[in-house]
Parts: structure tokens; C-alpha cells; sequence
């Protein structure tokens, strides 16, 4: 057994314990978590900072990290998307060597569970070999009515590749799903067991196109030779527009929503469907130099996540990093508070919440230490270290 004790563990499933002692198994078992009136028996030892359970990344394109610093940042989502479909074609080897890497990089970061979007099966020898718990979401595109079903067919084929592995399909993003290829997910969601995880409104672009069908996307569509001229406007915001179109069945993660408003908030609301959201602060100001107003999403009795998105829109995979992002625009969020979402919450979505996301007796969550704090808050400093 080994005991280690900080200024503060943060158990997420209660309170935070000042000058607490969190004590693990050689399997990284959480045996018990005390304070230092009751300390275990034998050798503690001493470290500074906060101990929290691991991280859980919602969010992530591990098959894109080959394109780091490939695509410059801050020229918008539509030129991104032209970036990432024209860089992304590349050796094998050279996207599995850094697919690798990536893992690994998630690992050092204190990352213990990753929500990944895959196009491809390149992740999954990396995926069965990693220390991570990987849930992979096969990613659909397509905008054509008239391909729906082939595209649904293809996507059913690379996750019977990815079984026996955790794994669903999920629609890419609504300006990127027809109708009719939504309504497919949702019968084959409705039907047993698999996760949603979508891409929402990442720019006002996306808005345009589903209020008005104008905008940065009509260039977009005529860029990849789609002819758009069965989609009519739909009067309202495009999460407005597809959220009857998801199942109510499964889990759905709303990953972004940099251009979310309240008014989509409240129009969700009166929908039975489970959502969740997740953020994703480097990746949104990479691509669109703005960040969405999560202050708007609080005690709106929603399940709120973190994710890094890919090395093609961050520099790291790295949960801390996006705290400290939330914290510097946000302050009045509390580091507890960021804790829950990388952590308890990210674990809820995924379904492994027995396992990881708190520091409980019997859980094997593992073990971070967030050091270079003031006070309480997540300073440039700060960094994680994993402990278990």
C-alpha cells in the first residue's frame, strides 16, 4: 500500500479534505481517503498541492494527431475543415507513430479515460494496448439524403472492426448529417446499447446556414462539390433544428457549443432527451479565437464535461490546460468545480463511473497531483502530475 498526503484531496464525491490522506492498493485500489488526525498505518508521504482523481477526456481525435502545428490557427471553422480534409492524408505509419504518442502524452497528463472520435481504424491496435479506457465514437458524415443508408452501412462496418472494444456511431455535426442519416442513428440508437457524441455549434456560420442558408458553409459545400439544394432554411439555430432528430435513449454529448445561446438552452429543456455538454476551451480559440459562454450552461441541471479535441486544434491533451483556460476567463469558477466536470462528470457520460471519477473506497479512478496553485486556484504554474 502506499499513503500519500497534500494540502488538500478533493474527493469529488464530497467535500475537499484538508491536509488529506488518500491511500491505494499496489493496483492503484483507493483504500481510504482521511485527514491527518486519522492517518493511515505506515509511511506517508508529504507533497504539496491537490490530489484528485483522474482524468477523463470526453473528447478527443486521436487519428489527427499527426497534424499538429499543421494548420494555422484563429482562420475559422470552415477553413479548418478545408485544412483537416486536405492535411490529413497520410502514411499509416506516420499517423499510428503519432497516435501513439498521443496516447502516451494523455497518460503523462493524468488522463484515465478518453471519449474518441474515429474515421478510421488506425487507433484500434493503439486503443486494445493502451493503459487508457477508450469509448470510440465511429464517426458519420454525410449531407446527401440519397447516401444515407450506404453511409450508415460503412459506419456499421468499422465498428463491428473496433468490437469488442467500447464503441458507437455518432452523427459529425448537423451541417455535416442529413435528415434522413440522423434518422438512422436514431432507430439503430433506440435499439440497444450507444452513446451520441456531436459537434455543435462551433461557429456562427453553422447558425446562418440552418436560419437563412447563407454563410461561410455555402462555400464550404461547393468547395467539397455538394450540391445542397434539397436543404431549405430551417428559421431557427441548427441544435434547435436537430435535437428532435436524436434519439431520447442514449446518452448525447453536445461537444463546443461555442455559439450556444440561452435561448437553445431553454428550447432543449423541453425536450425528454439526455444531454450533456462538453467544452473545449484551446481547440474553440485555436479555431475561432472566442470561447463559449459557460457561464450560460451552470445549474441549468445539466452534466457538464471536458474535452482537448485533437493535436490539428490544440498544442496539448491536456485536462489541466483546459481548466486553467476556463478559469482565467471565468474566475468565478472554482478549481473544485472544474475538478467535477475532468473527472466525476466525464465518467458519468461514458458509463464508467463505478470505476473512475472519485477518490471511494474500491474505485481505481487514479491518482493526480495539481501543483503550482494560489490558493486554490489554477495558476500558469499549475501542472499535474500522476501519481497512480
Amino acid at each position: 500500500m502506499k499513503s500519500f498526503k497534500a494540502d488538500y484531496v478533493f474527493p469529488v464525491f464530497a467535500d475537499p479534505v484538508k491536509n488529506g490522506i488518500v491511500t491505494i492498493d499496489d493496483r492503484g485500489k483507493i483504500i481510504s481517503v482521511t485527514d491527518h488526525n486519522n492517518p493511515p498505518n505506515g509511511p506517508v508521504e508529504q507533497l504539496s498541492g491537490i490530489i484528485c482523481p483522474g482524468f477523463v477526456n470526453t473528447h478527443c481525435h486521436i487519428e489527427l494527431s499527426h497534424l499538429k502545428d499543421k494548420i494555422q490557427p484563429g482562420n475559422g471553422l470552415v477553413n479548418f475543415v478545408k485544412d483537416v480534409q486536405g492535411f490529413r492524408k497520410a502514411d499509416d505509419k506516420q499517423v499510428l507513430d503519432a497516435i501513439q504518442k498521443a496516447d502516451a502524452e494523455m497518460y503523462t497528463n493524468g488522463i484515465v479515460a478518453v471519449g474518441d472520435i474515429s474515421n478510421s481504424n488506425l487507433s484500434i491496435p493503439v486503443k486494445a494496448a493502451s493503459k487508457l479506457y477508450y469509448h470510440t465514437f465511429v464517426e458519420t458524415f454525410g449531407f446527401l439524403p440519397q447516401n444515407a443508408e450506404e453511409t450508415f452501412n460503412k459506419a456499421m462496418e468499422l465498428l463491428n472492426e473496433f468490437k469488442p472494444q467500447s464503441c458507437s456511431i455518432t452523427p459529425h455535426a448537423p451541417y455535416s448529417v442529413s435528415k434522413e442519416l440522423f434518422k438512422l442513428i436514431r432507430k439503430h440508437s433506440d435499439s440497444g446499447q450507444n452513446l451520441i457524441s456531436i459537434h455543435n455549434q462551433e461557429c456562427e456560420d453553422e447558425n446562418k446556414f440552418y436560419r437563412y442558408k447563407l454563410g461561410g458553409f455555402i462555400g464550404l459545400y461547393e468547395h467539397f462539390g455538394i450540391d445542397i439544394g434539397h436543404f431549405k432554411p430551417q428559421a431557427r439555430n441548427s441544435l434547435q433544428s436537430i435535437i428532435p432528430l436524436l434519439t431520447n435513449k442514449q446518452q448525447v454529448l453536445l461537444v463546443h457549443n461555442t455559439c450556444t445561446n440561452l435561448k437553445d438552452i431553454y428550447f432543449i429543456k423541453r425536450f425528454d432527451r439526455k444531454i450533456n455538454w462538453c467544452f473545449c476551451p484551446n481547440a474553440n480559440l485555436y479555431i475561432e479565437n472566442r470561447l463559449p459562454k459557460i457561464q450560460l450552461f451552470i445549474d441549468q441541471g445539466f452534466n457538464i464535461t471536458l474535452g482537448t479535441d485533437s493535436l490539428a486544434s490544440n498544442s496539448s491533451l491536456c485536462i489541466l490546460s483546459e481548466m486553467r483556460t476556463i478559469q482565467k476567463k471565468f474566475p468565478a469558477i472554482s478549481t473544485e468545480k472544474l475538478i467535477e466536470w475532468g473527472t466525476l462528470n466525464g465518467a458519468k457520460f461514458l458509463g464508467i463511473d463505478d470505476e473512475k471519477g472519485t477518490l471511494e473506497p474500491g474505485k481505481v479512478p487514479g491518482l493526480n497531483l495539481i501543483t503550482g496553485l494560489d490558493g486554490l486556484k489554477i495558476t500558469p504554474e499549475s501542472k499535474v502530475k500522476r501519481l497512480a
